[in-house]
Protein backbone atom coordinates (compact mmCIF):
# COMPACT_ATOMS: atom_id res chain seq x y z
CA UNK A 1 0.00 0.00 0.00
CA UNK A 2 2.88 2.42 0.67
CA UNK A 3 4.24 1.90 -2.83
CA UNK A 4 0.92 3.00 -4.58
CA UNK A 5 1.07 6.14 -2.77
CA UNK A 6 4.21 7.43 -4.06
CA UNK A 7 3.57 6.43 -7.26
CA UNK A 8 0.52 8.71 -7.42
CA UNK A 9 1.25 11.89 -9.24
CA UNK A 10 0.00 15.37 -8.03
CA UNK A 11 -0.81 18.42 -10.25
CA UNK A 12 -2.71 21.57 -9.66
CA UNK A 13 -6.30 21.04 -10.27
CA UNK A 14 -9.04 23.10 -12.02
CA UNK A 15 -9.84 25.42 -9.64
CA UNK A 16 -6.43 26.02 -8.44
CA UNK A 17 -5.78 27.11 -12.52
CA UNK A 18 -8.68 29.00 -12.69
CA UNK A 19 -7.81 30.82 -9.58
CA UNK A 20 -4.52 31.70 -10.51
CA UNK A 21 -5.13 32.96 -14.04
CA UNK A 22 -8.04 35.40 -12.58
CA UNK A 23 -5.27 36.91 -10.29
CA UNK A 24 -2.86 37.34 -13.04
CA UNK A 25 -5.62 39.33 -15.10
CA UNK A 26 -6.28 40.83 -12.20
CA UNK A 27 -2.81 42.07 -11.54
CA UNK A 28 -2.46 42.48 -15.43
CA UNK A 29 -5.55 45.55 -15.82
CA UNK A 30 -4.54 47.02 -12.51
CA UNK A 31 -0.70 47.27 -14.16
CA UNK A 32 -2.12 47.91 -17.57
CA UNK A 33 -4.04 50.61 -16.05
CA UNK A 34 -1.62 52.44 -14.33
CA UNK A 35 1.05 52.73 -17.26
CA UNK A 36 -1.96 54.36 -19.31
CA UNK A 37 -2.28 56.61 -16.55
CA UNK A 38 1.68 57.11 -16.62
CA UNK A 39 1.63 57.59 -20.12
CA UNK A 40 -1.16 60.28 -20.25
CA UNK A 41 0.04 62.53 -17.57
CA UNK A 42 3.87 62.19 -19.33
CA UNK A 43 1.62 64.42 -22.86
CA UNK A 44 0.09 66.41 -20.33
CA UNK A 45 3.68 67.21 -18.70
CA UNK A 46 4.92 67.80 -22.41
CA UNK A 47 1.77 69.82 -23.71
CA UNK A 48 2.63 72.08 -20.68
CA UNK A 49 6.28 72.27 -21.13
CA UNK A 50 6.07 72.90 -24.85
CA UNK A 51 3.19 75.85 -24.08
CA UNK A 52 5.78 77.38 -21.21
CA UNK A 53 8.89 77.14 -23.70
CA UNK A 54 7.03 78.96 -25.55
CA UNK A 55 6.25 81.96 -23.34
CA UNK A 56 9.80 82.08 -22.10
CA UNK A 57 10.92 82.25 -25.35
CA UNK A 58 8.46 85.36 -25.90
CA UNK A 59 9.77 86.94 -22.72
CA UNK A 60 13.32 86.14 -23.32
CA UNK A 61 12.87 87.95 -26.64
CA UNK A 62 11.41 90.81 -25.74
CA UNK A 63 14.49 91.22 -22.20
CA UNK A 64 16.98 91.03 -24.88
CA UNK A 65 15.63 93.30 -27.65
CA UNK A 66 14.66 96.21 -24.88
CA UNK A 67 18.03 95.74 -22.96
CA UNK A 68 20.02 96.46 -26.39
CA UNK A 69 17.67 99.31 -27.51
CA UNK A 70 16.94 102.76 -26.50
CA UNK A 71 15.21 105.51 -26.52
CA UNK A 72 11.89 103.74 -24.47
CA UNK A 73 8.72 104.65 -24.64
CA UNK A 74 5.97 103.49 -22.28
CA UNK A 75 1.64 103.96 -23.18
CA UNK A 76 0.31 104.87 -26.53
CA UNK A 77 0.26 108.89 -25.75
CA UNK A 78 2.22 111.32 -28.05
CA UNK A 79 5.03 109.92 -30.11
CA UNK A 80 6.46 106.84 -29.76
CA UNK A 81 10.02 108.08 -30.55
CA UNK A 82 10.10 110.47 -27.63
CA UNK A 83 11.11 109.02 -24.42
CA UNK A 84 8.42 108.60 -21.41
CA UNK A 85 8.20 107.30 -18.23
CA UNK A 86 5.10 105.03 -16.86
CA UNK A 87 5.51 103.97 -13.51
CA UNK A 88 2.04 102.82 -12.91
CA UNK A 89 2.53 100.94 -15.93
CA UNK A 90 1.06 100.75 -19.07
CA UNK A 91 0.20 97.69 -21.68
CA UNK A 92 1.81 99.62 -24.56
CA UNK A 93 5.56 99.80 -24.60
CA UNK A 94 8.03 101.10 -28.09
CA UNK A 95 11.54 101.55 -28.06
CA UNK A 96 14.23 101.99 -30.88
CA UNK A 97 15.89 98.91 -32.05
CA UNK A 98 19.37 98.38 -31.95
CA UNK A 99 21.24 100.41 -34.69
CA UNK A 100 18.08 101.77 -35.56
CA UNK A 101 17.32 105.47 -36.52
CA UNK A 102 15.97 107.80 -33.35
CA UNK A 103 14.23 109.73 -36.16
CA UNK A 104 12.36 106.88 -37.75
CA UNK A 105 9.02 106.31 -36.64
CA UNK A 106 8.78 103.41 -38.87
CA UNK A 107 11.25 101.18 -37.38
CA UNK A 108 10.60 101.40 -33.43
CA UNK A 109 10.06 98.19 -32.06
CA UNK A 110 6.73 97.82 -30.18
CA UNK A 111 5.21 95.44 -27.67
CA UNK A 112 1.07 95.83 -26.85
CA UNK A 113 -0.94 93.51 -25.15
CA UNK A 114 -4.56 92.89 -26.76
CA UNK A 115 -6.92 90.70 -26.13
CA UNK A 116 -7.58 88.65 -30.05
CA UNK A 117 -11.15 87.86 -31.44
CA UNK A 118 -11.40 84.62 -29.46
CA UNK A 119 -11.11 86.98 -26.21
CA UNK A 120 -8.05 84.88 -25.64
CA UNK A 121 -4.80 87.98 -24.01
CA UNK A 122 -1.70 88.00 -26.14
CA UNK A 123 1.31 89.84 -26.57
CA UNK A 124 1.88 91.41 -30.07
CA UNK A 125 4.75 92.68 -31.42
CA UNK A 126 5.60 95.60 -34.61
CA UNK A 127 8.80 95.76 -36.21
CA UNK A 128 7.89 98.55 -38.28
CA UNK A 129 6.24 101.31 -35.75
CA UNK A 130 3.29 100.04 -35.75
CA UNK A 131 2.05 99.39 -39.35
CA UNK A 132 1.70 95.56 -39.02
CA UNK A 133 1.63 93.56 -36.12
CA UNK A 134 1.82 89.74 -35.13
CA UNK A 135 1.04 87.53 -32.04
CA UNK A 136 4.39 86.38 -29.94
CA UNK A 137 2.73 84.28 -27.61
CA UNK A 138 0.81 81.07 -28.56
CA UNK A 139 -2.48 80.80 -28.13
CA UNK A 140 -2.79 78.44 -25.72
CA UNK A 141 -1.27 81.07 -23.17
CA UNK A 142 -4.04 83.18 -22.52
CA UNK A 143 -2.41 86.10 -20.90
CA UNK A 144 -4.74 88.00 -17.85
CA UNK A 145 -2.98 90.75 -17.67
CA UNK A 146 0.89 91.96 -19.01
CA UNK A 147 1.84 95.56 -17.38
CA UNK A 148 5.52 97.98 -18.75
CA UNK A 149 6.47 100.13 -16.21
CA UNK A 150 8.96 102.23 -17.23
CA UNK A 151 11.53 104.79 -15.14
CA UNK A 152 14.30 106.52 -16.07
CA UNK A 153 13.75 107.54 -20.03
CA UNK A 154 15.12 111.00 -19.09
CA UNK A 155 18.56 111.78 -20.72
CA UNK A 156 20.81 113.50 -18.12
CA UNK A 157 19.10 112.40 -15.23
CA UNK A 158 21.12 109.97 -12.66
CA UNK A 159 19.08 106.71 -13.19
CA UNK A 160 19.64 103.86 -16.23
CA UNK A 161 16.29 103.48 -18.41
CA UNK A 162 14.51 100.33 -17.25
CA UNK A 163 11.43 98.48 -18.01
CA UNK A 164 10.01 95.83 -15.45
CA UNK A 165 7.71 93.34 -17.16
CA UNK A 166 4.93 91.59 -15.12
CA UNK A 167 2.50 89.05 -17.30
CA UNK A 168 0.04 86.97 -15.49
CA UNK A 169 -2.25 84.34 -17.06
CA UNK A 170 -3.04 80.47 -17.35
CA UNK A 171 -1.54 77.92 -20.10
CA UNK A 172 -2.11 74.73 -21.25
CA UNK A 173 -2.51 73.01 -24.18
CA UNK A 174 -6.14 72.59 -25.19
CA UNK A 175 -6.24 68.55 -26.01
CA UNK A 176 -4.13 67.99 -23.09
CA UNK A 177 -6.70 69.53 -20.82
CA UNK A 178 -4.39 70.13 -18.53
CA UNK A 179 -4.69 74.39 -17.30
CA UNK A 180 -1.44 76.41 -15.10
CA UNK A 181 -1.33 79.45 -13.78
CA UNK A 182 1.87 81.70 -14.02
CA UNK A 183 2.97 85.07 -12.89
CA UNK A 184 6.13 86.16 -14.07
CA UNK A 185 8.20 89.54 -13.76
CA UNK A 186 11.27 89.86 -15.62
CA UNK A 187 13.60 93.28 -15.57
CA UNK A 188 15.51 94.72 -18.13
CA UNK A 189 18.05 97.75 -17.69
CA UNK A 190 19.04 99.78 -21.15
CA UNK A 191 22.65 98.59 -22.12
CA UNK A 192 23.40 102.01 -24.15
CA UNK A 193 24.48 104.73 -21.37
CA UNK A 194 22.21 107.35 -20.47
CA UNK A 195 24.11 109.96 -19.50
Amino acid sequence: MKNRRTNIKRGFSLIEMMVAVALFAIVMVISTGALLALIDATRKAQALQSVMNNLNIALDGMVRGIRMGNTYHCGNLGTISDPRDCQNGNTFFAFESFGGNTSTISDQLIYNFTTDSNGIGRVYKSVNGGSTWFAITAPEVEIEDLNFYVTGTTVGDDSQPKVVITVRGTAGAEKAKTKTTFSIQATAAQRVLDI
